[in-house]
């Protein structure tokens, strides 16, 4: 039996938005076909549900720490990124029933604000009981650390068991970051090639590309604190991102998160390695971590492929990609259509699910969620999003 949605606007993503349009999908969801309005006026449809606003595809988080729901309010704004980090390590410990719940009420977060996948970090096995009983789709990121190079055979061996119990889920072994994986063991990462997909976080502060270039700043700081022997480490007179992309699998899609002080010479390096990348924009934990977005216009000058994340509770208010959205149109001015495109189809397309969700289009499942409170055709601070299916 099919099912008549139908709106103000509808936004299929992949084609052009339909003033009017009709969806039809079956009880399952999936859309069997796209109807313009006039069209179905003359087949005279019945029991066609009309609704005021914009119907948009299910939003797609590429990046979410799960695990790290409990730390909401806990974590001090506009620390930079070494401070951040310090107070994560100092309150990440809680008692597994906080964890567990949290978890449970981000999941439940993350679903009534419309997204359907979500690209989530992990260093420990607690999220698998909300991720296996969630309706969100979960591609999980085992979490690989470990910046002294004499580590890394354990490091890798413990990546593998943990990515081994999150089955039946879709896991796969991934670096944390430059700063914090060792050169030998990101060659045994590469060695796994373990997955489609891939993702690291890159130049969130610039005390980052510091470190790299000159071995100097805050990070020697965090290293002391954490009781490393950096001294083997030598200034590579690269920034991270030229210093770590050349160390990334090869025919894998690669997600560059953040990207707070990446510069037009690096975006160049990226483009000009081959391989296959996504940027994914997490703007209001940058906004919360560092008071900072990234060079925006210098991105979409460059027709990237941009994602879109919330990074943790953390280091974010909430998880809602609508929010990212509204936080870069207001900030950046960037146009509705553009910003649903990274938040639908990108998204989808980095994790490999682009068959069936990102974009209305006959045969996908992709969800359906309806945008209230724009105004000519603009997010307001008043815009709201409601899951339909």
């Amino acid at each position: 039996m099919s099912i008549y949605l139908s709106a103000s606007l509808v936004c299929p993503v992949s084609s052009p938005p339909l003033e009017n349009g009709v969806i039809s999908v079956d009880d399952a969801g999936r859309i069997l076909e796209l109807i313009p309005a006039d069209l179905a006026k003359e087949r005279n449809l019945e029991n066609v549900r009309f609704l005021e606003g914009v119907l948009v595809p299910g939003l797609v988080n590429t990046h979410v720490h799960l695990e790290l729901s409990h730390l909401k309010g806990k974590i001090e704004e506009g620390t930079g990124l070494p401070g951040f980090v310090r107070q994560v390590m100092q309150q990440r410990a809680a008692a597994g029933d906080e964890i567990s719940e949290a978890m449970k009420l981000a999941d439940a977060e993350q679903y009534r604000n419309g997204i359907v996948a979500a690209g989530d970090i992990s260093n420990q096995l607690v999220s698998k009981a909300v991720k296996m009983n969630s309706a969100v789709y979960y591609q999980t990121f085992v979490e690989t650390m470990g910046f002294s190079p004499v580590m890394a055979d354990e490091i890798i061996a413990r990546a593998k068991k943990l990515k081994q119990d999150f089955l039946p889920l879709t896991a796969a072994i991934a670096p944390h970051a430059p700063y914090s994986v060792s050169k030998p063991l990101f060659e045994l990462i590469r060695a796994e090639d373990n997955t489609a997909c891939i993702t690291i976080h890159n130049q969130e502060t610039a005390e980052e590309n510091q470190f790299f270039e000159r071995k100097e700043g805050h990070f020697l700081d965090l290293y002391k604190f954490l009781g490393l022997d950096i001294s083997f480490f030598q200034a590579q007179q690269l920034t991270s991102l030229q210093y770590f992309l050349p160390l990334m699998p090869h025919n894998t899609r690669i997600l560059l998160v953040h990207n707070t002080f990446t510069s037009a010479r690096d975006i160049e390096f990226a483009l000009e390695s081959g391989k296959d990348i996504y940027w994914c924009l997490c703007p209001n934990a940058n906004l919360y971590i560092e008071k900072r977005l990234p060079d925006l216009k210098l991105f979409r000058r460059e027709g990237l492929n941009i994602t879109l994340g919330t990074d943790s509770l953390g280091s974010n208010h909430q998880l809602s990609i609508l929010e990212e959205m509204k936080t870069l149109h207001f900030q950046a001015d960037i146009p509705f259509h553009e910003l649903l495109c990274w938040a639908t189809l990108n998204g989808a397309r980095f994790l490999g699910l682009d068959q069936q969700l990102g974009s209305f289009e006959k045969g996908k499942k992709p969800g359906i969620n309806l945008i209230t409170g724009m105004k000519d055709g603009t997010l307001t601070p008043d815009t709201t999003i409601q899951r339909i299916l």
